[in-house]
């Protein structure tokens, strides 16, 4: 059976379009782009996100050493470029262990960084106009500010949650655990794959049960 269209801010199941609306509807965040299916990381699922997405797909390049792509989700129908995507990658942890990150980008009003973030907000509002940006990385070749978020709660105290703004989009960088922000200490950066100009051999591993969070 094929799975259905999710909202992307809270994962529950949608009312598809029909003779009255063209939207998807969630009962608690009314029409939303719909969030499609995640599936198992191949390259003609990366090749699919690519050529559909109407916003960046954000890939660290150089992937640090021993990472593998674990998964992408793209929010949006079938009658538009996508909205959202988000894309999944795990391998060792700066300080030990294993990490996981996902990277989103996505136009204002979608929802995908802050659900994956664990947080209420819609966007990514709770940055103050005057703070200083916490962190710095190379972003399509463009140094680009990010901050740090806190969690709503003690269960997302578990990561490390990262915002800023990249080509007229919202950029979401979410590490597991908390500590993995020590990434981006480094120089940490990000590669829009529909723009590379070639066809980057990567790496995929085993679909990340981040993206179904």
């Amino acid at each position: 059976m094929r799975a259905e269209p999710s909202c992307p801010r809270c994962s529950l199941a949608l009312h598809a379009p029909n003779l009255w609306s063209s939207a998807w509807v969630c009962d608690t965040h009314g029409p939303v782009q719909p969030l499609q299916p995640v599936v198992q990381p191949t390259r003609d699922v990366l090749h699919h996100a690519v050529t559909t997405a109407g916003v960046p797909v954000w890939m660290p390049w150089p992937l640090p050493k021993g990472w593998l792509v674990t998964g992408l989700a793209l929010a949006g129908d079938d009658r538009t470029p996508g909205r959202a995507v988000a894309v999944a990658c795990s391998g060792p942890a700066p300080l030990g262990g294993p990490c996981d990150a996902v990277i989103v980008a996505e136009e204002p009003g979608i929802g995908l960084g802050a659900r994956y973030a664990g947080l209420d907000s819609l966007d990514g509002g709770p940055v103050p106009d005057d703070r200083a940006p916490d962190a710095k990385i190379t972003v399509a070749g463009h140094p680009t500010a990010v901050w740090s978020l806190p969690g709503d709660s003690a269960r997302d105290s578990d990561r490390a949650i990262y915002v800023g703004e990249a080509f007229g989009c919202w950029l979401w960088l979410v590490l597991w655990p908390e500590t993995a922000g020590f990434l981006l200490v480094d120089e940490f950066k990000l590669t829009d794959l529909r723009a590379s100009g070639r066809e980057i051999d990567l790496p995929f591993g085993a679909l990340s049960p981040r993206l179904a969070h």
